[in-house]
């Protein structure tokens, strides 16, 4: 069971509320724009696991990627 996200200035805010919100980021932004921001979180998130991530694990080791 989840539970609506609560902020004291705004009241609930559930499901239709954050559609909308989406939608109108989406408007403001297009979709080119967002995907690329998508894109380079997910890099930054990558990157930062690779980074943390104990290097002495021979198992855990990937070959590098060639681009």
């Amino acid at each position: 069971m989840t539970h609506p996200v609560v902020f004291a200035f705004l009241g609930t805010i559930g499901l239709p509320e954050l559609v909308i919100i989406f939608l109108i980021i989406m408007v403001i932004f297009g979709a080119n724009r967002l995907s690329g921001l998508g894109k380079g979180m997910g890099q930054a998130i990558r990157g930062f696991k690779d980074e943390i991530k104990p290097k002495d694990d021979p198992a855990e080791a990937k070959p590098p990627r060639d681009a």
